[in-house]
């Protein structure tokens, strides 16, 4: 091994001396920085009239609700739900997917459109979108756009099993002159 040409430097060899001076270093830019920190925003509206916004609206809640649904001694249950403004007065709607707690089986949903009354606040049904009658049950449920989507699967016939539908079909309601219109995609039903 041949000697180097360049004398050996005493600080190209980190030494633990070099580690604390590394560390001292960047805790005081840190704790300087903190000091140098911007103003808080102050921003205010330029002064004039002032207007009073329209007070918030909160969804209805569907636990307030009394739903159209015979459960005997079962419970109704709240599946899903989802709100928005479904008929354009500003207030928001919600609609709630509801069944039965049925301890065995698959019980059918039922789809409801709650309101709150304008005076009373009080919690109301306007609306039954899927009949529990007609065993259906939803999934894939949202309301968007001021629509109600929803992948509905029920049965062809009284006879097939509830534990197996046989036909998905994808649906929408819209509001139009006064009530929900139900429409689906021409290849929406399956089976």
């Amino acid at each position: 091994m041949q000697p180097s040409v360049v004398p050996e430097l005493a600080h190209t060899r980190t030494r633990p001396i070099h580690w604390v001076a590394t560390a001292t270093a960047l805790a005081g830019v840190v704790a300087f920085s903190s000091v140098l920190q911007p103003d808080a925003a102050t921003a205010a509206p330029p002064p004039g009239p002032q207007t009073k916004s329209a007070p918030a609206h909160t969804a209805p809640d569907p636990a307030a609700a009394e739903f159209p649904l015979d459960c005997g001694r079962l419970k109704t249950v709240v599946k899903k739900r989802a709100s928005g403004d479904l008929d354009g007065d500003g207030r928001p709607e919600t609609v709630a997917v509801v069944h039965c707690d049925s301890p065995m089986g698959t019980p059918p949903d039922g789809v409801y459109v709650l309101t709150q009354g304008a005076d009373s606040g009080e919690t109301r049904v306007v609306a039954t979108l899927v009949d529990p009658a007609d065993r259906n049950n939803v999934d894939d449920f949202a309301v968007r756009d001021g629509e109600v989507i929803a992948t509905l699967y029920g049965y062809s016939a009284s006879d097939v099993p509830s534990c197996c539908p046989d036909v998905h079909e994808s649906v929408k309601w819209r509001w139009e002159n006064g009530a929900f219109v139900r429409s689906a995609p021409s290849a929406a039903k399956s089976v």
